[in-house]
């Protein structure tokens, strides 16, 4: 089987099966929307993200381009307002040259993430709910530090979530820095106690060396969450989201990737 076969077959598999064998003891409405609530303390979870980046073509010397995003995360509550998680990520990346007609398959792993989640105020205690997240990812040769802001509450059968988020990513054994700015929001319905369905809102911007605002993506697309309900520990939550481009500022065609997570 040649590579790109196989790697297309395994991450298939991975993106099917994983997240169906993820233990959730928390409930959780949305994919790329934190939301205020963390984990009860001494909880412990694993949880397989999945997330397929695609949309690029010959126009940027990438045909068929595929871009595979795994993350599995370990998370555990160490109190009942501070959740810590542990991630390895890792990527796989699948793309034809318009030039050469030739298939390229890169794998990369992308280092290991910190999460830390402290809940400020409680939404079940307080009109709106409030978190605050910090997380570094150190690559060997790269690293990551993000925080956001983290706002939300239910209103009956209704949920929603706001973050406010802060990035700056040092690449290229730390020689070149870019900062992130983006607002992420959700909304979502109860239909049952094992269905809810909404939407995501993402405005993600970038800024080289924090000297100019180079791109700017704006993304919507609906979230669907299923609730296995065998107890906390024992169950498992399934969501999947699509999340087309809206529309685009770039200088140019890097982060045209549209596609669903898991």
């Amino acid at each position: 089987m040649k590579p790109i076969a196989h790697a297309r077959l395994t991450l298939l598999v991975w993106s099917i099966l994983f997240p169906l064998c993820s233990g959730f003891a928390t409930e959780r409405y949305f994919t790329y929307t934190y939301e205020p609530e963390t984990m009860p303390k001494g909880s412990l979870e694993y949880e397989q993200w999945v997330t397929l980046r695609a949309g690029r073509s010959a126009a940027v010397g990438q045909d068929n381009f595929n871009r595979w995003e795994l993350r599995h995360e370990l998370e555990y509550g160490v109190t009942d307002n501070y959740t810590l998680s542990l991630y390895l990520n890792e990527s796989v990346e699948t793309f034809r040259s318009p030039q050469s007609g030739e298939h390229h398959t890169h794998l990369h792993f992308d280092g290991v993430s910190l999460e830390n989640r402290l809940m400020v105020l409680n939404p079940a205690d307080h009109a709106v709910g409030l978190a605050l997240y910090l997380e570094p990812r150190f690559a060997g040769d790269e690293a990551e530090l993000e925080q956001r802001i983290i706002l939300g509450q239910r209103l009956g059968d209704w949920k929603w979530a706001l973050n406010l988020v802060h990035a700056t990513e040092w690449t290229d054994d730390f020689r070149e820095t870019e900062g992130e700015l983006e607002v992420d929001f959700g909304l979502a319905y109860q239909l049952s106690p094992r269905w809810s369905v909404g939407f995501e809102i993402r405005d993600h911007n970038e800024l080289p060396e924090y000297k100019e605002w180079e791109n700017t993506a704006l993304y919507i697309g609906p979230v669907i969450s299923y609730n296995s309900l065998k107890g906390p520990g024992h169950g498992w939550r399934d969501l999947l989201r699509y999340r087309p481009l809206l529309a685009r500022s770039f200088s140019d065609d890097s982060h045209r990737f549209p596609g669903p997570r898991l």
